[in-house]
């Protein structure tokens, strides 16, 4: 009876944690997740745009792609108010530096590229 009682206290306790995990799944999506067009005009009579795709994981991990390069090495992470990934994608001849955050609608990032001496800010929209 007593192996029972403990089975079934241990039973509840897995299930509430379960059900807190899984809020918590839940709670960890972000607006950042999904398509995003990322503008990286220099010449406002020149649009040159690019697609960022963004998966944000629930361990920390964010997955995708950007400019056409596998996001290596991402993380993402919520706090003091805004949720920003940082991540890493190469051109082949090199590792470029994205750090980005949500700011409302929209996301603020800049990528460095050492190897190709320059910092670029950029804004990025939904992908409609």
């Amino acid at each position: 009876m007593r192996s029972l009682i403990l089975t079934l206290a241990l039973t509840t306790l897995l299930s509430a944690g379960a059900v807190r995990w899984a809020s918590a799944q839940t709670e960890t999506a972000s607006p950042l997740d999904g398509a995003w067009v990322v503008d990286l005009t220099t010449d406002p009579s020149t649009p040159y745009t690019q697609p960022m795709q963004l998966e944000l994981r629930a361990d920390g991990v964010v997955v995708g792609s950007f400019y056409q390069s596998e996001i290596e090495a991402g993380r993402w992470k919520t706090d003091r108010g805004r949720t920003c990934v940082s991540f890493r994608t190469s051109d082949g001849a090199g590792p470029y530096h994205t750090a980005a955050c949500l700011a409302g609608d929209h996301v603020e990032g800049q990528t460095w590229a050492e190897h190709r001496n320059f910092l670029f800010n950029w804004n990025a929209t939904r992908q409609p």
